[in-house]
């Protein structure tokens, strides 16, 4: 695969036959409150490796899902995502184009689209209803042949993803005999640093992976102005903050990481919320650092099935029991698998090398430092909406 490029999700829910009132920020948040309680769950089980999801992408497909469940299935979706995606329909729509807006200026497409075999009859409101709200369109398939369904698919991938995924699906994950649906979600994200770090800058110095081992690792460095902060959990641990914004200023890379080496990362990840991203936002101030940052490149592909079971969405993976009847009424369908791949890329452009930015002015007082020199979380932002578009764990660059 090439990957060159800096951030991307697909995920992917296949679902086989078996027989025969919110504000639009605090709904934004609640949205990516649950990839990231999704998040919590993953790092725990995988403490010491990177993870990169798109809390956002997550919460597009469980949308999806909501539309089409009806029972104890939708009221699983509706508990743990706290809102009704009927209910919210127009603001979640505002939400999805305002992420994708060309104000940005940096770059970011959400492509949603269900593949659905030859013949298989849809409700007519579920198609209307993901084609109003997340833009989902549908495309035919002939599943009984998956090499042939997994081409389509990829293909259809590879476009939305300008190039960048070619094999998202195999075959193995298509059952020729029973496979009705698959929903796939994409996220890209592209963007320029606003303040570009320069190359020669660059230099390897000590991380302290997370496996307790240190390396030697390129990093990148700037003296110029961010906005960043110290904050505590309620248990009084402290960890520092930081905001990287792009070049369009409406998104920005958020980095948290303890202040003290002997705090691991897995002690504060479980207090971290939207909620306490937004307080990040309002208490960071202004001031002239030192930045030193990995420069790092995570590709991670999450099994997200156990996680959603533990929070508590159990039913639509249950044969038995899963309610999707507004998806179709002529046969019972549940969750066969939901996958979501990303990645990210940072380096002195905050993507390929393609434009320089403005000289940074700097002052001749000694300025306090901020180095990024052991485990770390990011989180990409669009301030606008609050949407956490990509956030993720980095153990070893």
């Amino acid at each position: 695969m090439n990957w060159h490029l800096p951030f991307l999700l697909l995920a992917t829910v296949t679902l086989p036959s078996v027989s025969s009132r919110f504000s639009p920020l605090s709904l934004e948040e609640l949205s990516s409150d649950t990839g990231i309680q999704v998040f919590n769950k993953i790092v725990k089980s995988r403490p010491h490796e990177n993870i990169v999801i798109s809390p956002h992408g997550i919460a597009s497909i469980l949308g999806m899902l909501q539309l089409g469940a009806d029972g104890r299935t939708k009221k699983q979706l509706t508990t743990m995502m706290r809102y009704g995606v009927n209910r919210v329909g127009k603001v979640l729509k505002k939400i999805n184009k305002a992420i994708v807006s060309k104000k940005n200026k940096d770059i970011v497409t959400v492509a949603n689209a269900a593949f659905v075999k030859n013949g298989f009859k849809m409700e007519v409101p579920f198609v209307m209803r993901n084609k109003n709200v997340f833009q989902c369109e549908v495309r035919n398939v002939n599943f009984e042949e998956p090499a042939s369904a997994c081409d389509s698919i990829n293909l259809w991938v590879k476009n939305e993803t300008r190039g960048m995924i070619d094999n998202l699906l195999s075959p193995d994950l298509i059952d020729g005999m029973l496979t009705r649906l698959v929903l796939v979600n994409a996220v890209y994200f592209k963007g320029l640093w606003k303040s570009r770090f320069q190359p020669e800058n660059t230099k390897k110095r000590t991380f302290a992976a997370g496996d307790g081992r240190s390396y030697q690792v390129p990093m990148l460095a700037q003296l110029s102005v961010f906005r960043c902060g110290s904050v505590s959990t309620p248990n009084d641990l402290w960890y520092n903050v930081i905001e990287l914004p792009y070049h369009g200023e409406s998104i920005s890379m958020l980095i948290a990481l303890p202040t003290e080496s002997s705090t691991p990362l897995s002690a504060i990840i479980p207090h971290i919320s939207t909620r306490t991203i937004e307080s990040w936002m309002r208490t960071m101030v202004p001031k002239r650092v030192q930045l030193i940052l990995p420069k790092f490149t995570a590709v991670a592909q999450t099994d997200l099935k156990e996680p959603l079971k533990i929070l508590g969405m159990t039913e639509m993976f249950d044969p038995s029991n899963a309610n999707f009847t507004k998806i179709t009424r002529s046969e019972n369908l549940h969750v066969s698998h939901i996958l979501q791949k990303a990645k990210i890329e940072v380096s002195e452009d905050g993507t390929k090398a393609s434009a320089a930015t403005t000289a940074i002015l700097i002052a001749r007082s000694s300025p306090p430092w901020f180095i990024v020199d052991k485990p770390f979380l990011f989180f990409i932002r669009h301030n606008p909406t609050g949407a956490v578009l990509f956030m993720g764990q980095i153990n070893k660059p």
